[in-house]
C-alpha cells in the first residue's frame, strides 16, 4: 500500500496511490493514528502537489557510515556499532520543494537513502520484533553541509538546516527492503547506484540500537545510510533520488537569496 501526503490547493489531505503512481484516492485521517477509510474523491497525481508524506512528531535519527564504500569514499573507517545523529523535523521538506542553500556553507552535497517511517510508541525493541513498529518506508535526501560537518565536529548544523531532509514521494507500506537499488541523479546524471543489500546494519539491528536509546513516536523517520557516490550540488541544480519498490522525487536546489517560492510554502499547506 502506498500512502501519499497531498493537497489541491486547500488543506493536505492523505491517499493511497494506485500501483501505477498515477491516482491517488483520499482517505480520511491521518492513517498513522486512525483507520483507513475512503471518502469517495480520486485525483490525478499530476494534478496535486505531494507533500512529505509525513511530518515527524519528534524526530529524524540518522545513521551514518552505514555503507563501507561510502564511508570509505570519505577516508572514514566503518564504525563497529551504528553512527547516530539527530535531524530536527524543521528539516524536512517534500518532493519537488526548493532545498535552500545558506550562506553559512559553501559545500553542500547530496546522499540517497532508504528512510523508515515508525508506526507506533516504542521502546527497547528487539531486532527480531522490528517488522511490528514499522509504518512503512520513503524516499529521502539526507543533504549535507561538508564543511560544516568538518567544522564542527558533530552533525547537527550539517545535517539538519531547513530544508535539508526532503522526503517522499510517499510511504510504502509492504516492501521488502534487503535488496534494493538506491539511486541519486544529479541533472540527470547517475551519481550513486548502490543496494541496500550493502548496509553494514541492517533495518532491525539499527532500529534496536536507536530504540535503545530513544523513545520512537509514530511518524519518527530513520535515514539508514547512503553508498558511495556523493558528491557536490550547486544552486541552480536539481537532484533525483530513487529507492527501487518506492519511487523517486526530485528537488531543485537554490541559494539562500532565492529563498522559498512564495510564503505558502512557511504553512502546513505548502512544502511541510
Amino acid at each position: 500500500m502506498r500512502i501519499a501526503r497531498f493537497t489541491a490547493g486547500d488543506d493536505p489531505h492523505f491517499g493511497l496511490v494506485d500501483g501505477a503512481g498515477e491516482k491517488i484516492a483520499e482517505i480520511t485521517g491521518d492513517p498513522l493514528y486512525t483507520r483507513i477509510e475512503l471518502t469517495g474523491e480520486t485525483f490525478l497525481v499530476e494534478d496535486v502537489r505531494l507533500l512529505a508524506p509525513v511530518i515527524p512528531r519528534s524526530k529524524v535519527v540518522a545513521v551514518g557510515r552505514n555503507y563501507a564504500d561510502h564511508a570509505a569514499e570519505m577516508g572514514n573507517e566503518v564504525p563497529p556499532e551504528p553512527l547516530l545523529f539527530l535531524i530536527p523535523n524543521t528539516s524536512v521538506c517534500g518532493p519537488g520543494d526548493p532545498v535552500v542553500i545558506p550562506s553559512l556553507t559553501q559545500e553542500v552535497s547530496y546522499e540517497a537513502e532508504l528512510a523508515v517511517v515508525i508506526g507506533r510508541l516504542c521502546k527497547d525493541v528487539a531486532a527480531e520484533d522490528a517488522r511490528g513498529v514499522i509504518f512503512g518506508y520513503t524516499v529521502a535526501n539526507d543533504v549535507t553541509a561538508r564543511d560544516l560537518q568538518r567544522s564542527d565536529g558533530q552533525w547537527a548544523r550539517a545535517k539538519g538546516m531547513d530544508t535539508f531532509t526532503p522526503i517522499g514521494p510517499w510511504i510504502e507500506t509492504d516492501l521488502d527492503v534487503t535488496d534494493l537499488r538506491v539511486i541519486s541523479r544529479l541533472d540527470g546524471q547517475v551519481r550513486q547506484d548502490g543496494t541496500t543489500a550493502d548496509m553494514v546494519h541492517g533495518i532491525g539491528a539499527i532500529i534496536e540500537y536507536v530504540s535503545a536509546a530513544f523513545t520512537l513516536l509514530p511518524g519518527d523517520i530513520i535515514l539508514t545510510g547512503t553508498p558511495a557516490g556523493v558528491g557536490q550540488v550547486e544552486a541552480g541544480q536539481r537532484v533525483e533520488v530513487e529507492v527501487e519498490g518506492i519511487g523517486s522525487m526530485s528537488n531543485p536546489f537554490v541559494s539562500a537569496d532565492e529563498g522559498l517560492v512564495d510564503d505558502a510554502d512557511d504553512d502546513d499547506s505548502g512544502s511541510r
